[in-house]
């Protein structure tokens, strides 16, 4: 069995109908190209989404329709695009961006999907080296096809580690 499941691909049919503005690196989105290039389950949907991809190695015109490339400093384009509030912003995966972006105090919520999964071996990115520490207040979960778990939180980005006097 893949990753994902139909109560989850579901979930990201849905999901994908709402506004919102979704954010990536190059890398996230070679993959996420790669896969809606492919015909992916449960990729199809974001081909409508507005994304904006940051990137510095990409070239225009990008082939995932309704995609921007932005060559700019993401956490000010993303300050800019806050402070518009048009729509809703998001990522998807792209560790780098959401730490340059939890870093700037611009996360209201961070979202993960827990996968029943532990890349040992084949993983390559330990994601979350040279984030700051992050305090996480749960404010939603959900389990999608009786293995796979969202987890929302409020993060607040820590003055130092979890315990010490006065950050948390």
């Amino acid at each position: 069995m893949g990753p994902g499941g139909p109560e989850y691909f579901a979930w990201l049919a849905e999901d994908a109908k709402s506004e919102y503005t979704l954010l990536m690196g190059a890398n996230t989105y070679r993959l996420f190209a790669g896969f809606a290039e492919s015909g992916q389950e449960g990729i199809e949907e974001l081909a409508a989404t507005p994304k904006v991809v940051f990137s510095r190695t990409l070239a225009a015109p990008l082939s995932w329709a309704n995609t921007t490339l932005v060559d700019q400093e993401a956490v000010e384009v993303v300050r800019s695009m806050k402070q518009d509030g048009r729509f809703p912003l998001r990522t998807i995966g792209s560790p780098g961006l959401c730490r340059s972006l939890l870093k700037a105090g611009l996360v209201d919520r961070y979202r993960v999907v827990v996968f029943p999964v532990v890349n040992g071996v084949t993983g390559r990115d330990r994601i979350y080296d040279g984030w700051p520490d992050v305090a996480l207040q749960m404010v939603d979960s959900r389990t999608f096809d009786g293995r796979l778990q969202l987890l929302e939180f409020v993060p607040t980005v820590l003055a130092g580690p979890p315990g010490s006097s006065g950050t948390d």
